[in-house]
């Protein structure tokens, strides 16, 4: 079954675009571990959604273009501008965040009974990676080539600005400048991620790798590259077993993910429960 599967073209298509989404993703986890800001990529990958909705009224159809212009257009608008908000420091970054992702959400909710195609939305909502074609998989490895040569050249300025913007600031880094650079480069790994787990599903594929790595080592390289690994052949073995077990792929992507999270808090020789 499994060998049949492989030799179609449509099935390997499937595959490249689980493993390069699951290892970009998985990659920049080690930011949002780092950053503690799990609970902001909760709320931006649900802002996705109203993103969506606005593309489909302004064009009058659901198409690739308009779900991922439009969930790139919504999130980094809220992103950009909780950053942008919180830099006054009257008002904290997460509060900001907050009122700008309700105020999206519930324009998306007033938007969606205005739409003639709401039950398509479905497969932006939990993903549908086997329909990927040749345009997603070009799409998918231009953002996610974007995001790991951005990263890794600006990995010293970055993880000075996370944990130690003052003397990051002292040294010449624009701190402010690294924080839009971390929002936008958030935004576009979520929007990377819609083909195969969708809005909803989103943020477990950009958390759940390098939390899971964390678990293991203390070494801050280990989280990058190492949610990578756990990331891009987790998606794929999910892919895989998606089938024979009867469940979508984008479901059972973040469902093995939290299995190895779960497996890693247990044995962890370190910091599993067991070693307590």
């Amino acid at each position: 079954m499994f060998e049949e599967l492989l030799n179609s073209p449509f099935y390997q298509r499937t595959l490249a675009a689980a493993a390069f989404i699951g290892f970009t993703n998985g990659f920049f986890s080690g930011f949002v571990i780092l950053r503690r800001n799990a609970l902001s990529v909760s709320a931006l990958s649900h802002t996705m959604l109203p993103g969506i909705a606005l593309g489909i009224l302004i064009t009058g159809a659901l198409t690739q273009w308009n779900a991922f212009f439009g969930a790139m257009f919504a999130a980094l608008l809220v992103g950009m501008g909780s950053v942008a908000v919180a830099r006054g420091k009257r008002v904290a970054e997460g509060t900001s965040l907050a009122v700008l992702y309700t105020a999206a959400f519930a324009a998306g909710v007033a938007i969606l009974p205005k739409l003639e195609t709401r039950t398509e939305l479905e497969h932006w909502l939990f993903g549908d990676i086997l329909a990927v074609g040749n345009t997603d998989l070009w799409i998918v490895f231009s953002i996610g080539a974007l995001i790991l040569i951005s990263t890794n050249l600006l990995m010293r300025p970055l993880l000075l600005t996370l944990f130690e913007p003052n003397v990051a600031a002292a040294q010449g880094v624009h701190v402010r400048g690294m924080q839009y650079v971390i929002f936008a480069m958030l935004v576009l790994a979520l929007v990377s991620s819609l083909q195969a787990v969708g809005c909803v599903l989103s943020v477990g594929l950009l958390v759940t790798p390098a939390a899971t790595v964390s678990l293991l080592t203390d070494k801050t390289s280990a989280l990058f590259w190492g949610g990578g690994l756990i990331g891009g052949i987790g998606s794929v073995v999910a892919v895989l077993l998606s089938s024979p077990l009867g469940i979508a792929p984008g479901p059972a992507i973040v469902i093995l993910l939290g299995i190895l999270f779960i497996c890693a808090y247990l044995f962890s020789p370190k910091y599993g429960l067991l070693a307590r």
